[in-house]
């Protein structure tokens, strides 16, 4: 079977990916840019065909889909705006259906959220339209409408994570008492595949949610005791919406227009209506409890298979990698470092897939914390959104206020992009080369001023700069002796 998968670098896309796969199918991923793609791994398959395609665009039809059996439509657009989000969406929506339509396709499957009740936020009544615009073409829908989705990586799980695990004691919005119905990430997985061509959901919508109806609060607590934490949480009634924002937006390492969009769905009860799509597909739900514990094993084990902080969606800006992957040449300021390694090179290389996260940045990490808040007071990404994997890296991934824009393990090389707020641009590359029967690590800081102020920047940062450039060039170098590892 030839499925089509757009979203295929996306939270929920990574995790349905590998199973089509198993299943044997023959899988089309559309993704908006290929450089976000990992050098090695599953989309290197021989039975996965990559396409680059902007639904936002009118696009043209592409031979590669002639033969495709079914469709999965995982594109959503809430944080990548506050105000045009939904334009947005409506827009991708009726794109794909051009496209789609111009095919022979049996099915398209939608992942939407639940739209029960009658006053909805922006958010979900956007969701809504895009089911609207599914289901007004010729080709047979398939909606499942899910609330909360708890798992590792996803976007609730790591803000309720960021809120129980550095806060003892809450001082919360009164929207903790909204009841909402979260499901397990391994459940919504199971669901999307089971429709998968079954006549029985064709043309029909359904709400998917976990066993428990619980609040908010209720989550938190619970979470909280998995953890074996203890914590208070006390709701007050006086903190509006935009002051909620701001109260995720400073704790947890959620961008400021998906905290909007978020706060704004949390003033609505999410609860599922009964149906039978559970019996059909012979599913056995998992407890919200159960699903946090679940999600731990991943991120014990390291087996995140993808985190919502590597989208683009948790940027300060929603640009295209492609554009920053040439470091410029001219007009730019520098910072090179050039140490010669005299032990393992390879565990120097470790080293350096090892950066940021829990490892930090191996010299005055206080610093690169008050970096992240200060950035954080400007409307930027901070530090916390740390990164997915301790030891593993691919293009597209996030460490800390940085994109990765190459990994490349074989030519030991990687290359990131700075997604702080800056007045400019820059880029942090380390290079393991060799050079005269000699091995050095070259670690080169590039910043490209925009104006005047950008210029002034740099010469007011220099002096960290030479302090905390040259302690990280020795201290990845010489991290296993001085750790003993």
């Amino acid at each position: 079977m030839k499925i089509l998968l757009t979203g295929a670098t996306g939270y929920i896309g990574k995790r349905i990916l590998p199973i089509l796969i198993e299943f044997g199918h023959h899988v089309v991923c559309c993704v908006r840019d290929k450089s976000r793609l990992p050098e090695n791994g599953i989309f290197n398959h021989k039975n996965i065909s990559i396409l680059e395609i902007d639904f936002l665009n009118e696009l043209n039809h592409f031979d590669e889909l002639n033969d495709i059996d079914a469709a999965y439509y995982l594109i959503h657009s809430m944080s990548s705006g506050i105000d045009d989000f939904e334009s947005l969406e409506e827009t991708s929506a009726r794109n794909f259906l051009r496209l789609i339509e111009s095919t022979e396709v049996k099915q398209i499957i939608y992942l939407s959220g639940i739209t029960n009740e009658k006053k909805l936020s922006r958010h979900l009544a956007s969701r809504k339209n895009v089911e609207d615009i599914l289901i007004s073409g010729k080709t047979p829908a398939t909606i499942l409408k899910a609330g909360i989705i708890v798992g590792s990586g996803s976007a609730s799980f790591e803000i309720i994570r960021d809120l129980v695990e550095k806060l003892p004691i809450m001082i919360a919005p009164k929207w903790l008492k909204t009841k909402h119905q979260p499901i397990a990430i391994r459940n919504v997985v199971e669901c999307l595949t089971g429709v998968l061509l079954n006549e029985k959901t064709f043309n029909k919508s359904f709400d998917i949610g976990g066993p428990d109806i619980i609040s908010y609060k209720e989550m938190l607590l619970q979470f909280a005791e998995v953890r074996r934490l203890k914590r208070i949480i006390i709701a007050v009634p006086v903190m509006t919406p935009r002051l909620s924002s701001y109260w995720l937006y400073f704790v947890t390492a959620t961008s400021y227009k998906l905290a909007v969009n978020l706060v704004n769905s949390m003033k609505i009860e999410i609860i599922a209506k009964n149906n039978d799509l559970m019996n059909i597909l012979n599913i056995k739900l998992i407890s919200y409890k159960e699903a946090v514990r679940l999600a731990f094993e991943k991120i014990e084990h390291n087996s995140v298979i993808s985190s919502w902080k590597d989208s683009l969606v948790s940027s300060s800006s929603s640009n295209s990698l492609q554009k920053f992957f040439h470091v410029p040449v001219h007009g730019c300021f520098y910072d090179k470092r050039e140490k010669e390694i005299f032990n393992n090179v390879n565990a120097v290389l470790e080293n350096i897939w090892s950066i940021g996260g829990e490892r930090g940045w191996y010299y005055a990490n206080w610093l690169w914390v008050l970096r992240g808040f200060i950035d954080k007071l400007f409307g930027g990404v901070g530090l916390r959104r740390g990164r997915t994997n301790y030891n593993s890296i691919n293009p597209g991934d996030t460490l800390d206020f940085w994109r990765v824009l190459a990994a490349d393990k074989l030519n030991k090389r990687l290359l990131l992009y700075a997604e702080m707020k800056l007045p400019g641009e820059a880029w942090l590359e380390f290079i393991i080369s060799e050079k005269d029967g000699k091995t050095f690590l070259i670690q080169t800081a590039t910043f490209r001023p925009r104006g005047l102020f950008g210029r002034i920047y740099w010469y007011s940062v220099l002096p960290f700069h030479q302090l905390i450039f040259n302690g990280m060039a020795e201290n990845i170098i010489n991290y296993n002796e001085r750790n003993k590892v």
